[in-house]
């Protein structure tokens, strides 16, 4: 890739800061675990895997920051620092599976020194950075012989490199096919309000040479209704045991014309965003975000002063609607209880 979402650099964590995108490529530093926290909360780094990524990063980041030597005391405050990650964003389960992966780690090795302990939590983090890059581009092998030479692929909102550790979840797909030999084209949906396709997808397959034309959210049935539209493929926040999907708001629209008008729709996501825990997408929580997001494209005001304002950042698409779910572990259709479980189980 020709530019990093999030890395470790001297003991610090470099992220791009996808608000300013696509103006001005900025790279910021993050000393210590409640930067980092903020720069969650803010959107500086946002998409499911790279939001894990970036928490398990802050937790390294904040465990170098205690400095007691007792263990009980240490443990008391990493708990805190873990605390304070996990309360950044609600739907994300990335965010929390990063957590309490840091957590089973540091429970396995709190006999070690309180230093030596440090060391292994960075380790993990940087780990879970590499590992996220390979499980996209298995993503990507397993989703990318789904496509057809010559489709147009409509995505919504963002997941690819700049929502993972690099490479992508749905752009991963897309990226293979292409380098499979077939001729892709992308319809990018704007996704109001953070514009995330807009100013996001269409920046990174910009830079990656890739065909890509920006469309407002609400052309989308008229496309697929003219045959401009041979597949969708978006990624997810949190999928449920049943197959249901938390997405970027618009998504569940998507796939409701996409059912009507016969076209595919997948779902590329990896393993750590699948909450077997989950019955159903009912459960999954939504995060309503502030409404100067709707209200305001950066510091301009688009609506009356005063009106009221709705601003769930996620909607649920249910299973039914969703041709396939596609993981580094494999393809899933239709019967997900069942599907999505056997994804675990070949671990």
């Amino acid at each position: 890739m020709s530019f990093k979402t999030i890395d470790w650099q001297d003991d610090k964590v470099v992220m791009i800061d996808q608000r300013l995108l696509p103006e001005k490529e900025i790279y910021r530093e993050y000393s210590s675990y409640l930067e980092v926290a903020e720069a969650i909360k803010e959107m500086v780094v946002r998409g499911a895997p790279a939001i894990g990524v970036a928490a398990a990063m802050g937790i390294a980041l904040g465990a170098r920051e205690i400095e007691s030597d007792d263990m009980d005391s240490f443990s008391k405050q990493f708990s805190e620092i873990c605390s304070v990650i996990g309360a950044t964003r609600p739907t994300a389960v990335n965010l929390f599976w990063a957590i309490e992966r840091m957590k089973r780690l540091f429970e396995e090795y709190r006999t070690e020194t309180v230093e030596a302990l440090k060391g292994i939590l960075k380790q993990e983090a940087i780990s879970i950075c590499h590992e996220d890059i390979a499980i996209n581009r298995e993503i990507g092998k397993n989703g990318g012989v789904l496509l057809k030479d010559g489709s147009t692929v409509l995505t919504h909102c963002n997941a690819g490199a700049l929502a993972t550790a690099g490479y992508g979840t749905a752009l991963g797909v897309i990226r293979s096919a292409i380098d499979y030999g077939k001729n892709i084209k992308v319809l990018a949906d704007e996704t109001r309000p953070f514009l995330q396709g807009a100013r996001l997808t269409a920046w990174e397959l910009m830079k990656d040479g890739i065909d890509v034309t920006v469309i407002t959210d609400n052309m989308s049935g008229h496309l697929m209704k003219k045959g401009d539209v041979d597949a969708v493929v978006v990624g997810a926040d949190r999928i449920a045991s049943n197959g249901d999907v938390a997405n970027k708001i618009g998504t569940y629209m998507v796939a409701v014309l996409a059912a009507r008008h016969g076209i595919p729709f997948y779902v590329a996501a990896p393993l750590s965003t699948i909450d077997l825990a989950i019955s159903t997408g009912d459960d999954i929580p939504i995060e309503e975000r502030t409404p100067t997001e709707v209200t305001h494209i950066k510091d301009r005001q688009i609506t009356p002063e005063g009106v009221n304002i709705k601003n769930p950042a996620f909607d649920v698409t249910p299973a039914e609607l969703i041709t396939a779910i596609i993981t580094e572990e494999g393809v899933v259709s239709r019967d997900y209880i069942r599907g999505l479980k056997g994804l675990f189980e070949k671990r």
